[in-house]
């Protein structure tokens, strides 16, 4: 059976129980991370971290946990589970107090949840990641840089896509794309460059985003952090996602439009293979 971390305890995932008082169940008032483990190592920690202690600080969410401690139950829990590959969730809320709209006492102890998910996704193709996404308008609160457990409207539009045929769906805020439902979007121009949403409050800063530009830098490709619309996103020459679940992954098709020959292209094909050698290198 699965073991799972809550509140300094190691614990098999049916014994673990968190209060009905639990801010993060009551309020949604709860930050999460989520880190990629390749060969039971984990990539892209540091960055995870940092992203983990801006989320917090915007929401003067008190937190005593140390780096060093975090590190040592993510490992203990790859051991504990035999993780080679797959995930580690960590969700922080705000703890448990009596309802009020008014956050409780600076002194209320955290909820802090760790868990596992084995899962295969390194040795895929670009074929079988080849993506269709669809289009729908951006409902969710105007703060999508704090990684917060609110995942409602995410969560409907993956399941407004699947209805619709697709596997995932592309947010769009005034005209102009900010990212998918759980990952930063790309598209790469007729004239070869990589074009992604600027950092702003409308997307979320993601770790396996700044990697990949990293990436594209060290190849020599020209990068442009604008905004971009669903026009020229479905006149596009190529079309990916990135994410820490998928890495790298190709989309085909937006909404009813093939993008390019409608297969894989070589710019993102390229980048998830270099993401994923640096990853290994670099990882934990």
């Amino acid at each position: 059976m699965r073991q799972v971390y809550l509140n300094g305890q190691y614990l098999p995932e049916t014994e673990a129980k968190v209060s009905i008082f639990d801010r993060g169940f009551v309020f949604g008032d709860a930050v999460y991370e989520v880190t990629a483990v390749l060969e039971g190592k984990l990539i892209d920690f540091a960055g995870h971290l940092a992203r983990l202690h801006r989320s917090l600080s915007e929401l003067d969410m008190p937190f005593s946990m140390d780096d060093a401690s975090l590190l040592a139950v993510h490992r203990e829990l790859l051991s504990l589970n035999q993780v080679d590959e797959g995930l580690v969730y960590l969700q922080v809320t705000r703890g448990a107090a009596d309802r009020d709209f008014l956050f409780p006492a600076a002194d209320t102890p955290n909820t802090i949840v760790l868990f596992t998910q084995k899962k295969k996704f390194s040795d895929k193709t670009p074929e079988q990641l080849a993506m269709r996404v669809i289009t729908l308008e951006d409902q969710r609160w105007l703060r999508c840089d704090i990684k917060t457990v609110q995942l409602l409207y995410s969560s409907m539009a993956k399941n407004i896509a699947k209805k619709a045929g697709a596997d995932d769906a592309w947010l769009v805020r005034d005209g102009l794309i900010t990212e998918g439902s759980s990952s930063n979007a790309y598209i790469v121009t007729a004239d070869g460059a990589i074009v992604t949403r600027g950092i702003s409050n409308l997307i979320l800063s993601g770790i396996t985003r700044a990697a990949v530009l990293e990436c594209a830098r060290e190849l020599g490709l020209r990068l442009e952090e604008r905004a971009f619309d669903v026009a020229e996103a479905k006149a596009a020459k190529e079309a990916f996602i990135t994410s820490a679940t998928t890495f790298v992954s190709p989309v085909v098709q937006i909404d009813d439009a093939a993008i390019g020959d409608g297969k894989p292209g070589p710019v993102a094909a390229r980048l998830r293979e270099i993401y994923l050698a640096r990853s290994r290198q670099a990882a934990i």
